[in-house]
């Protein structure tokens, strides 16, 4: 599925349960006589690989145009972990999308993935041998709050979200809650260098006198 973006002006959902919800709205100018709504964006992916690539630079691109470009470093890599989630979630599913969407309302900005997959978003703490599974983790570390909640119309899924603030990355600059470092093997031992075999001054002798006579 191609990605495809739009700017849309409705409410975002609200998480059901802990720990928390999206940040309330907020008015910004707008033509008179019409209610203001702050910025609202949404793209929506393909179930595959390159997903999480084109959410992080669509995610940058989306806040230097809203001038909160401060914000683009931790937010392009807290879209790209949710939707690397949603396409590990997904995979398997016939035609499955994600959809992610990016509103900002008095400095805080809300990232929500929606996907076709119900499962419950878990995170695990990794094995020192895992290559992967630190995804929600990095998430939890880089915003202020997170969760997910369930959709049920008009088909099961749910939705994952985080939200960042300015002042919640100052403060995610502290050293961050240590992972299991992976375990590399050793490199094996530098095998020791061959000696020289002796040459056969009889066999040299031949040799010299075959290409003498060439």
């Amino acid at each position: 599925m191609p990605a495809r973006a739009a700017t849309v002006t409705g409410p975002p959902r609200t998480c059901q349960g802990p720990p928390g919800q999206v940040p309330a709205r907020r008015s910004c100018p707008g033509p008179p006589g019409q209610a203001a709504r702050p910025p609202r964006a949404h793209l929506d992916l393909g179930a595959v690989l390159t997903a999480p690539g084109c959410a992080r630079a669509w995610t940058r691109e989306i806040l230097w145009e809203w001038g909160a470009a401060e914000l683009a470093d931790a937010a392009e890599l807290v879209a790209s972990e949710l939707v690397t989630n949603s396409v590990i979630a997904c995979a398997g599913l016939d035609q499955a999308g994600i959809r992610l969407v990016l509103t900002l309302d008095k400095g805080e900005l809300a990232i929500l993935v929606r996907d076709c997959h119900p499962g419950v978003p878990l995170a695990v703490q990794p094995g020192a041998d895992d290559e992967g599974g630190r995804g929600l983790l990095i998430v939890e570390h880089l915003s202020d709050r997170c969760g997910w909640y369930p959709l049920s119309d008009p088909e099961h899924a749910k939705v994952t979200w985080a939200v960042l603030t300015g002042a919640g990355q100052a403060a995610s600059r502290l050293p961050a809650p240590a992972l299991p470092a992976r375990h590399r093997p050793a490199p094996a031992p530098a095998r020791a260098a061959r000696a020289p075999r002796p040459v056969d001054p009889h066999i040299l002798a031949r040799v010299k006198s075959a290409l003498e006579r060439l």
